[in-house]
């Protein structure tokens, strides 16, 4: 019976560990014209299993023209 228990409550733990998510971060800079349909980009993801880190940035190609 102790090493039911035993098992169960190891189980338990188990599942509660293996459904945490890991710490990720999401950067984006977004810097192009808003009319500019088709805007440069640049994107690089990094994951170590430990932590995640996701990189977006935007640019326009063409100069601005106010």
């Amino acid at each position: 019976m102790r090493n039911r228990r035993f098992a169960l409550a190891a189980l338990a733990l188990l599942l509660v560990v293996t459904s945490a998510r890991h710490p990720s971060a999401n950067i984006s800079i977004i810097a192009h014209d808003p009319a500019d349909r088709t805007p440069r980009q640049m994107q690089a993801a990094v994951d170590v299993g430990v932590f995640a880190v996701s990189l977006l940035v935007t640019w326009t190609s063409r100069p601005f023209l106010r």
